[in-house]
This record gives structure tokens, sequence and C-alpha cells, in this order.
């Protein structure tokens, strides 16, 4: 990963460093800009594709496969190219400022610091539906999170089938609450409505209580053209209208520091099975060294794992998910566009960014 990431920076030019390199990371407020992360289609901060010539993509891309599993890259490059589907879909139009509306070369890289030195360092990569952050300390791989992949739209045609990138993160959670006895399912399933988006937003911190970010929350900044700042608030108010959510509903569906759902220790044999399948799509993105998936092969581990759902368990309808666990959160959401616009992703509440290795870190050297 030092090597990728040195070599990409080699690669570039001063002007394109002064965009691409940002300050090392820490555990204080001069880390405020590697920990803004967003999925929107806004300024992810750093190099974009488009300012890059051909050989500095590749050496770009090469940087973030080394911190995927091949499966994650495969996603995650898909997820790109699915911009091209998107801006069919709405008529190949310019708007939020751009002019491409839907562009597979506004994905953004970073790295933060002195790759391979001895002080850490890190690097995100992110764009429409794609935010993948990592610290590294002391030469480990110390934080992948918050890890977010998503797709829109979440069914395309194929010839002779269909592409669902995110179909198995859909269908097992789906099967898996569709087992559940009525006992089971009356503590799973926290609303019969879903919430319009995860809930956890764009936070650099998940904290207890929190509740769902309006649409225009998750953007960096805001638009110039008073045009495009009413359309965004506009496509906001219709996405909370249509969940139909009220306050109580909002506090129902809030994220607690103590998980919500029912834990896989009151679940069966096969739930369990299922559950584990489904913690390996999103814990499965990263190389297997640095997934913390094994961990829950150990049943005291799986059983501290809870699961929840709101909304329908129809397909094609509006649904929503979590699994929580101390060192675990996990959000997946499809509500928009007719339940055609799936989110997924994956944090670690404790440990997001790194930040408690980087304190450790900062107490041991200083």
């Amino acid at each position: 990963m030092a090597d990728a990431a040195r070599n990409w920076i080699d690669s570039l030019s001063a002007d394109q460093r002064t965009i691409a390199v940002g300050a090392g990371p820490s555990d204080d407020a001069t880390d405020e800009e590697r920990r803004r992360w967003f999925y929107t289609p806004t300024d992810h901060g750093g190099l974009t594709s488009h300012q890059q010539r051909p050989a500095q993509q590749q050496l770009a891309m090469k940087l973030v496969a080394s911190g995927l599993s091949e499966a994650g890259f495969t996603t995650v490059a898909s997820v790109i190219g699915l911009e091209n589907v998107l801006d069919r879909v709405e008529g190949f139009g310019s708007r939020m400022g751009r002019e491409r509306g839907r562009d597979p070369g506004l994905y953004y890289l970073r790295v933060f610091g002195e790759p391979g030195g001895a002080a850490p360092w890190g690097w995100r990569f992110g764009g429409h539906h794609v935010s993948l952050n990592n610290l590294v300390v002391d030469g480990e791989l110390a934080a992948t999170t918050p890890c977010f992949i998503g797709t829109n739209p979440a069914t395309a045609p194929l010839l002779g089938g269909q592409l669902r990138l995110l179909g198995a993160t859909e269908d097992i959670a789906r099967e898996l609450v569709r087992s559940l006895d009525d006992a089971l399912a009356a503590r799973a399933v926290l609303l019969p409505r879903a919430p319009s988006d995860i809930v956890g937003g764009n936070r650099s911190r998940i904290g207890d209580g929190d509740e769902l970010i309006p649409l225009t929350g998750i953007w960096r900044g805001t638009f110039a053209d008073p045009g495009e700042r009413d359309r965004l608030q506009a496509s906001s108010d219709a996405l909370a209208a249509a969940s139909r959510y009220t306050r109580d509903d909002h506090e129902v569906i809030a994220l607690t520091a103590t998980p919500k759902g029912v834990p896989a220790a009151d679940l069966d044999a096969g739930q369990r099975e299922l559950l584990q399948a489904l913690l390996s799509t999103y814990l499965g993105r990263v190389p297997a060294g640095a997934s913390p998936l094994h961990r829950y092969t150990e049943a005291d581990e799986l059983d501290g794992v809870h699961f929840a759902w709101a909304g329908s368990t129809v397909p094609g309808e509006p649904h929503y998910y979590r699994l929580q666990a101390p060192r675990l959160l996990v959000e997946y959401d499809n509500t928009q566009n007719d339940a055609n616009h799936a989110h997924a992703v994956w944090r670690d509440p404790v440990a997001d960014f790194g930040l408690d290795v980087l304190t450790a870190h900062r107490t041991a050297h200083h």
C-alpha cells in the first residue's frame, strides 16, 4: 500500500500534489479534513480522475485496489461505471453545477501524510456512492472504516438478466428477517416503514441518539446557484415526506449505544449462518488480513451482533436494516427512487478513522 501511494504521488506534478496530499493523520482538530467523508456527488476532497493522466489514473487505482479484496475492488469499480447508467436513466443532462451531472471522472483521491514513513499516514478515495478510508500506523493497516458502497440504480437490466451490485447484501438480510418467527420478528422489525437513508449519514463520529440527517446536510458546502440549492432542498424535502416518518418514528430508528433488534444469541443455527454470510458482504470488502470477519466465527462474538429491520420484507419495496455490536455498525437502505437506490455502510463506532490507534500512538511516542 505504501509503495502504491508513493508511486502515485511521485507521478504527480507539483500543482497536482498540492491537491492530492494533505496533512498527516492525528487525533486532534488538525485532522478534521481527513475525517470528512461523503457519499453524495459532492466534492469529496482530493485529486479527481479528470485531473490525472491515464497513467496516473492507473496508479491511483492500484492504490485503491491495495485496500480492497478482489470482490471489493470489482464492486467499487462497477459502482464508478454505474454513473454512466445513471446518466442515461436521468437523460444525459447537466446538474449540480456540473457540465456533466453524473460523472465517473469525479472520484477523488487524497493521501494524508508520508506513505511508509515513521509517522501515521492514510488515504481516502471517494465519489458518488463510494467512500474508502484507510489509516496506517507503525506499518500496519490500522483502520478501514467508514467504508461505504452504494448503487443507483440498485437493479439495472443486463442482456439476459439483471445487474445488482449489492444484491446479496440485500437478499441475505431479507431471507434472515423472513425466517424469524413471530416473537423474534416483533423484536427485530422496529417500524413498518423504512427511513429515507442510513441513519448515521456521513457523521465523522457516531453518537447515542443520532437521528437521520437530511440530504442537504450530506454535501460539502452549498451551491452558489440558487436554482441548484432549491432543487437539492426540494429533493431532500421529498425524501422526508415519502418516508412518512413522525417525530416518534425518528426516535425509534435513532442510533443508540445499546443495540436494537434481535441478538444472534437468540437465533437458530441456520439463522446464524445467514447472519455470518451477511456480515461477509461488508467485512469481506477489504483484504482478509485486514478484515475483522474472523472474529465473528467465534460464538461469543457473533452472539453480540444485533439485527434490526424497518420497512417492508417484500422485494422491490422500501426497506432498511442494521447490524450492531460493540465494534460494529452496519446500515443498509434501499428506499429512494422507488426502492431502486441502495446505500450500504460499514463502520466501527469506537475506532472509525483509527482514532483509538492514533491516540495510543501519540501517547507512546510523545
